[in-house]
């Protein structure tokens, strides 16, 4: 590697992102000690981004370590979990300015002490081919309290937090292939907002839950899936930003919206009599909850117009085969 060699690196630029963690050992060791708490588990969860795949090659460095951080903690809130640490495992392009390096960690240590994380192991090594970050985020949980996508039951109300849209819609603007009207949006793709507390909030009321990465209707499809039932869903119900209305109103396809990904909102469900409640936690976090549906008898998910006719989109969503 250009600039810093390995070690360097990981004494100069990776071990002030561990924060004297004892769980780290300083990086001096091969793995990690990281002991759960009396009655608690642990919630573990790898995510893997490639530039041109996951983020654009042309991204800054604050882009994609926000990105990188943000989108795993996402899996930790759908599951109620509170992020404890991380390990990550980097390949470096070794074409790659030693400064971009630089300003990612930096970066990347401003949004993991946000979040309450430490760097407490993983990986740097150098690569021909191009960027790579795989990080593994560590959480904790109250033992026997973790959220599923397995526990929808019919009948139960179908929810979604926030907006559905704004990150596929500000991918557009970053890449620079429309962004019209909607640039407002590109800080959803940019910097999503990981759905912690909520996730938290929703141990004792939600009956399943899964995070909108992959698009609204293709996650929807894994919760069904996973609970052994289906979801019906009101097209006009799915909460959208004033930018993304008026993306639709200029000729805009709403399929594109429930379908992009990204979103990293909390889709799940909940049996009706805890409406009130769910509205209380909107209120208390100051986040848009929408019931969307319903759980349903039967299989897969179903996209219903006002007038009662299906969405049938040409994908739901999100596949890397």
């Amino acid at each position: 590697m250009a600039g810093l060699g390995e070690f360097d690196f990981i004494r100069d630029r990776l071990r002030p992102l561990s924060e004297d963690d004892p769980a780290a050992l300083d990086l001096a060791d091969d793995a990690a000690l990281l002991a759960p708490e009396p009655g608690e588990e642990i919630v573990l969860a790898c995510d893997t981004l490639i530039a041109g795949v996951h983020f654009l090659d042309t991204d800054s460095p604050e882009v994609v370590a926000s990105r990188a951080l943000r989108s795993n903690l996402s899996d930790l809130a759908a599951m109620g979990a509170v992020p404890r640490a991380y390990l990550a495992a980097i390949a470096w392009p070794v074409t790659l300015d030693p400064d971009w390096r630089a300003d990612f960690t930096r970066s990347l240590h401003r949004e993991q002490s946000r979040f309450g994380l430490t760097l407490i192991g993983g990986d740097t090594t150098a690569t021909p081919g191009p960027l790579t970050l795989s990080f593994t985020l560590i959480g904790r949980v109250p033992a026997g309290s973790a959220l599923r996508r397995s526990g929808a039951r019919i009948g139960d109300d179908v929810w979604v937090s926030g907006m559905i849209g704004d990150a596929g819609l500000g991918l557009r603007v970053a890449s620079g292939s429309g962004g019209e009207g909607i640039s407002a949006c590109r800080r959803a793709y940019e910097r999503p907002e990981p759905r912690l507390a909520l996730g938290q909030a929703l141990r004792d009321l939600a009956s399943a839950a899964i995070d909108v990465s992959d698009g609204l209707l293709a996650d929807a499809g894994h919760l069904a899936s996973a609970s052994g039932c289906a979801l019906r869903i009101k097209v006009d119900a799915v909460p959208r930003s004033a930018s993304a209305q008026a993306w639709l109103a200029r000729g805009g396809e709403v399929e594109a919206l429930l379908t992009s990904g990204d979103d990293y909102e909390l889709l799940f469900t909940a049996p009706p009599d805890r409406r009130t409640a769910l509205d209380g936690v909107s209120a208390r976090l100051d986040l848009v909850l929408t019931r969307i549906g319903v759980v349903t008898d039967g299989s897969g998910v179903a996209a219903e117009r006002a007038d009662g006719s299906q969405l049938v989109p040409t994908r739901t969503g999100f596949t890397h085969f």
